[in-house]
């Protein structure tokens, strides 16, 4: 492949203020990350305003996703053809479209359609932050500005079931959408007056697009698009259609390898690629990118999860659940800061080995879990964990971009957030399909320890039937519903065992990503691609 030598493409003196370029560029990242799960607790609601039912319901999240996936790594290719500043304000123009269309929505169908207008306007908000961020802001800072960016990505998706939560129960659930509009267009103002693209991008860009062109790969984004919607379908309906006992999971499986296979090939083959999946060749990429997105999977996993033990088991509302997780943001919000000044003092090694002993710490308490737990219990928890994850994720993403050249850095971070993105999905379906295996056989152990010739158990069951018959229940329907609780106390006992054996897992694969810091090394004194123009490379 041919190459031509950026020598003429100096980074260009910085004449913006770096933190105005922050706030501008975190509105979008932030809603784009809250309304990934901003949604869910207003399920309920919609579904009876859109006349929905349980299955068909779950696509206005699904839709979301997959428009999300799609977009993050054609974010480097937009962005060479109409700019990156261009192309990430068409995104958030967008993304606030579909939110406010979202809200206007009355059927499902139209929902669906409007989602998947606000996932493929969100898909390329957080991978142009954090490209822009790293040009904005000095070699030395990069610990700082990836902080910030880690701000956005973690801290969205763990307020939003708790702002959901109280605008469902204050106000109607279409402003969950239209929250987004006075935010969008704030951030929108901000972004074209403060936010401006390096002389030395935009010329790279401009001969890059130029080459693009002229041999646009529409073979490969065809291969991508297919290929990553099968794969996010079969990541987030699997579960609910048994996996492959269904015949369409069956088909996406087969699709998503087939079509990302050859995906692969022709990117490594192509004149000009859509992708330039060459970065991962890269050690400290792969290996940093690969370590995040494990660290992703937990995340999301343990977002849904705990969530889900806290109203199934403890009766927790929706608004009490998600202020029981509060703590971790605030811990986060108070660590990650700290995290990024110390960075350029303390090995990420160091960093990201704390990290994964404070998660697994995190998991070996929530592994104890039953039903007398209480929102201490959980906030101790979680609160150490939140503090692993701080730990994490700044060294992680500096660290993966640290040899990326600047002109390359659009192609990295959505490669970077794709790969995080996948990730997540796999971790939740990966989890979710595991408690519910592990409820089926606590549940037949613990039945197989309950006999009706036991002497606890039939005394037990006396009390209940008593106490039913004290309600004004006749002895038939007494003992029918002193059965009934007694087979409730035993799924609720499996689903606890689930859980926790659900939590302690998660832990203990953690641990397995701490041999791969052998590889994640970084050369502080070497400014990189950061620093210096280098020769261009599609």
């Amino acid at each position: 492949m041919t190459t031509a030598v950026l020598s003429q493409y100096a980074p260009a003196p910085v004449t913006t203020n770096k933190w105005l370029v922050t706030v501008s560029v975190t509105f979008g990242t932030l809603m784009g990350a809250i309304d990934s799960s901003i949604v869910n607790v207003a399920v309920p609601h919609i579904r009876g305003a859109v006349g929905a039912d349980i299955t068909e319901i779950t696509w206005i999240s699904t839709g979301f996703i997959i428009a999300t996936v799609l977009v993050m790594p054609l974010t480097a290719f937009f962005g060479r053809l109409f700019g990156q500043k261009n192309f990430y304000m068409f995104s958030l123009v967008l993304f606030i479209v579909g939110s406010a269309l979202c809200g206007l929505a009355r059927t499902l169908p139209q929902l669906v359609a409007f989602r998947v207008i606000q996932g493929l306007g969100a898909g390329a908000l957080q991978p142009t932050e954090q490209a822009i961020l790293r040009q904005t802001f000095p070699p030395e800072e990069q610990g700082t500005a990836m902080a910030l960016f880690g701000m956005a990505v973690m801290v969205g998706p763990a307020i939003g079931p708790t702002l959901g939560g109280y605008i469902v129960d204050h106000y109607a659930w279409s402003w969950i959408f239209y929250i987004n509009l006075p935010v969008g267009l704030l951030g929108l103002f901000m972004v074209s007056r403060f936010v401006h693209e390096p002389e030395d991008i935009r010329l790279a860009n401009r001969d890059m697009a130029a080459r693009q062109r002229g041999h646009l790969d529409w073979p490969g984004i065809a291969l991508l698009a297919v290929g990553l919607g099968s794969l996010q379908y079969l990541l987030e309906e699997g579960q609910r259609d048994d996996w492959f006992q269904s015949s369409t999971i069956v088909i996406c499986t087969l699709i998503a390898l087939f079509c990302l296979a050859g995906f692969v090939m022709r990117e490594f083959y192509a004149k000009v690629p859509v992708v330039n999946l060459r970065l991962f060749k890269d050690r400290v990429f792969l290996t940093g990118t690969m370590i995040g997105a494990t660290m992703f999977a937990m995340l999301m996993a343990n977002m849904f999860l705990l969530p889900l033990f806290m109203q199934e088991l403890l009766g927790f509302t929706a608004m009490q659940s998600g202020m029981a997780l509060m703590p971790r943001v605030l811990v986060m919000m108070i660590t990650v800061p700290i995290v990024g000044r110390l960075y350029n003092r303390v090995s990420p090694r160091l960093f990201v080995g704390i990290g994964v002993l404070f998660f697994t710490a995190g998991a070996f308490q929530m592994s104890k879990f039953n039903m007398q737990t209480t929102s201490t219990g959980i906030i101790a928890a979680i609160a150490v964990q939140g503090i692993g994850f701080s730990c994490l994720f700044v060294p992680l993403t500096t660290v993966a971009l640290s040899t990326i050249k600047r002109h390359q850095m659009t192609d990295a971070t959505g490669l970077n957030s794709l790969v995080r993105q996948v990730a997540g999905s796999i971790g939740l379906a990966v989890f979710v399909t595991l408690l519910s295996r592990y409820m089926d056989v606590a549940r037949t152990s613990v039945s197989s320890h309950v006999s009706a010739v036991s002497p606890v158990v039939f005394e037990r069951l006396a009390m209940l039937k008593g106490g039913f018959i004290a309600r004004g229940f006749d002895p038939y329907q007494a003992n029918q519903s002193a059965l009934t609780a007694l087979d409730f106390g035993i799924r609720t006992q499996a689903s606890v065992i689930a859980f926790d054996k659900i939590f302690i897992l998660a832990g203990i694969l953690f641990l397995i990503v701490l041999p791969l810091l052998l590889f994640l090394r970084i050369d502080r004194k070497a400014k990189g691609a950061t620093a210096h123009a280098e020769p261009m490379e599609l």
